[in-house]
């Protein structure tokens, strides 16, 4: 009866984050936990070499998963949703949503996935003396530029997907720093986008004769803890087509998956860190101070509240995983056995412990798109193995579980042994973890430091941005988020450490040898396979 009041007396926040192949929508209590969920599944297009969602892809979306909410909140407790203390939006970072003075979209929106953006990103990080990755947002509008493309010189606002449907849900053009961290620097002193580069990246363009100037078409920046706006009739209207929730209710500033993870994992403090793995992978490390040089495998961005961050970030984790875990599915319904696919993904997850530690000469490669930390612009996923090779379920699955984090290796090796950055211990988050201790075991093997799961993790990011929607709205406004999160969130929830096994560390670092060395194979295939 205490829940059913809160909502109906509009006391829950609601979290909603964009992943890459699902969109969730979380409801908190007054104690912040999740009391009710909703999802909509979705999965990006390739047309014409570009991975892309539609606009309609994106409105259906935001309202299957509010409706999915909508009806766990009824079925569970009763009530239909009308209220609610606050809402945030959250979504994968990076990207290129570009529009004109109307408010329409010019080109397709270019997803983080994308690796077309090569010379942009050389010419920036040249001019810069900053990263600037292939999928950040002002790489792909100067790829647009250097390409001549038409729509360049009409662009009014372009942002990220967070930033697009808070846009719409509230008529605010406004950003996160976290989630403007991976659109444009950021002077971590300041809180805002980096004077200097943007002069640096005006003088790049002015002989261009835009009528437009970088700083004004970017979106304003807000840290968290502060209203980012309140949802207006027609954002209410598209969000909840049936009417029932009301306007009026206050948004935080919308955030990237990044900083939502890092919310959802209490990682915003230095010498903390976190991993969230799905669809892509990537590490998250709060600096206690600079690195020592520009690396193209290392982002530096920021946390929720303007702290500067290493982000080693990967572009394939599960897809390819999965698409074998959908092959055993397939295969077991063509001898008419039905087994929930939760079950299915722990039977192999713990059969994965049978097998040996190096994989003994079977290797997987699960590039499904380009891979920029190594440089590949496209991925042939493929399994290779030497002729003696133990081929089997457990040590095809161990394999594949190893593969999702190969690559996140390589950066975090530059990060942790040629930086020196100290992480006292990695929380992690996403679909890897979801099976217990297979992947968490594996990944604190694999990088050598102490990792976390906790009882939430399986929530991810979208209970991270309802946990910022709340902060916003909180009622003792000199808390910190860090001591918000540490006081009154995380001191309820319980979390399991796992420490680096040895026998797999060294099982790993030879898988490892056998990865690199399969890059090679990798490359052929991209070259030879169209």
């Amino acid at each position: 009866m205490d829940i059913v009041k809160q909502i109906e007396s509009g006391k829950t926040s609601i979290g909603i984050e964009f992943g890459s192949t699902r969109i969730k929508a979380v409801m908190i209590g007054e104690d912040y936990s999740p009391i009710a969920s909703g999802t909509h599944d979705w999965q990006n297009r390739l047309e014409g070499g570009i991975w892309t969602y539609t606009e309609q892809d994106i409105t259906l979306g935001l309202q299957s998963a509010y409706k999915d909410l909508a009806d766990s909140v009824k079925a569970t407790y009763g009530v239909q949703i009308k209220k609610a203390a606050a809402i945030g939006i959250s979504a994968m970072m990076h990207g290129y949503l570009a529009f004109d003075k109307a408010g329409d979209l010019l080109t397709p929106f270019r997803t983080w996935r994308n690796t077309m953006t090569g010379d942009a990103a050389k010419a920036l990080t040249e001019a810069f003396g900053f990263n600037i990755p292939q999928r950040w947002s002002i790489a792909h509008l100067y790829q647009a530029i250097l390409n001549g493309e038409k729509h360049v010189p009409e662009i009014s606002f372009f942002t990220t997907l967070a930033g697009f449907v808070h846009w719409q849900l509230t008529g605010e053009k406004v950003l996160g720093i976290g989630d403007a961290s991976g659109m444009f620097p950021i002077d971590p002193e300041k809180g805002e986008y980096d004077a200097q580069m943007l002069a640096k990246f005006s003088q790049l363009v002015k002989d261009k004769g835009f009528g437009w100037n970088i700083q004004d078409i970017l979106p304003r920046i807000i840290t968290a803890g502060s209203s980012a706006g309140r949802l207006t009739e027609a954002g209410a209207k598209l969000l909840d087509p049936t009417g029932a929730l009301e306007a009026g209710i206050p948004l935080c500033p919308p955030e990237g998956d990044a900083g939502t993870g890092m919310v959802a994992t209490n990682s915003i403090a230095p010498r903390t860190g976190n991993v969230s793995a799905g669809t892509s992978i990537f590490a998250m490390a709060v600096l206690e101070k600079n690195l020592s040089r520009v690396h193209e495998e290392i982002d530096i961005v920021t946390t929720p509240c303007g702290d500067p961050v290493a982000m080693v970030h990967c572009n394939n984790c599960t897809t390819d995983l999965d698409a074998w875990v959908n092959m055993f599915d397939s295969a077991l319904k063509a001898f008419g056995v039905s087994i929930p696919k939760s079950d299915i993904y722990a039977k192999l997850y713990d059969s994965a412990l049978k097998a040996p530690t190096d994989c003994g000469g079977l290797v997987s490669c699960n590039y499904f798109s380009g891979e920029h930390v190594t440089g590949f612009t496209e991925g042939r996923p493929m399994l290779i193995r030497t002729p003696e090779a133990q081929f089997d379920v457990s040590t095809i699955m161990r394999s594949l579980i190893y593969t999702c984090m190969a690559t996140l290796k390589i950066g975090m090796d530059i990060l942790l042994g040629e930086e020196k950055v100290q992480l006292d211990k990695l929380l992690a988050h996403g679909g890897l973890f979801k099976a217990p201790i297979v992947g968490q075991r594996f990944l604190a093997s694999a990088l050598g430091v102490p990792v976390a799961v906790m009882e939430s993790a399986g929530e991810g990011g979208a209970w991270g941005i309802a946990l910022l929607a709340a902060y916003a709205v909180r009622q003792d406004e000199s808390l910190t988020l860090a001591q918000f999160l540490d006081k009154q969130v995380f001191s309820k929830f319980a979390s399991t450490v796992m420490p680096p096994d040895k026998d797999d560390a060294q099982g790993f670092a030879k898988y490892m040898d056998t990865f690199k060395a399969s890059l090679a194979a990798q490359k052929a295939a991209v070259e030879a396979i169209h």
